[in-house]
C-alpha cells in the first residue's frame, strides 16, 4: 500500500485532465461518505431533538417560509 506521501507525488505528476478526473472521483467518494454519516446519524436519532424544536416552532407560529 502506498502512503499518502507516495499518493500526493503521483497526483502532483498528474495531467490537468487526469487530475480533474481525480478530483470528480474523490469529491463523489466524499459525497457519499457524508450520505452514509448523515444517514447513520438519522438512524441513531442524533437529530430528533431538532426535528422535535423545529416541529415546535412551526406549530407555535414561530417559524417562516424560506
Amino acid at each position: 500500500m502506498s502512503t499518502a506521501q507516495e499518493i500526493e507525488a503521483a497526483i502532483e505528476k498528474l495531467p490537468p485532465d487526469s487530475f480533474k478526473q481525480l478530483r470528480r472521483w474523490v469529491a463523489e467518494r466524499d459525497a457519499m461518505y457524508w450520505d452514509a454519516e448523515i444517514e447513520a446519524d438519522v438512524d441513531a436519532g442524533r437529530f430528533d431533538a431538532i426535528r422535535r424544536r423545529v416541529f415546535a416552532d412551526d406549530d407555535a407560529g414561530r417559524a417562516s417560509e424560506m
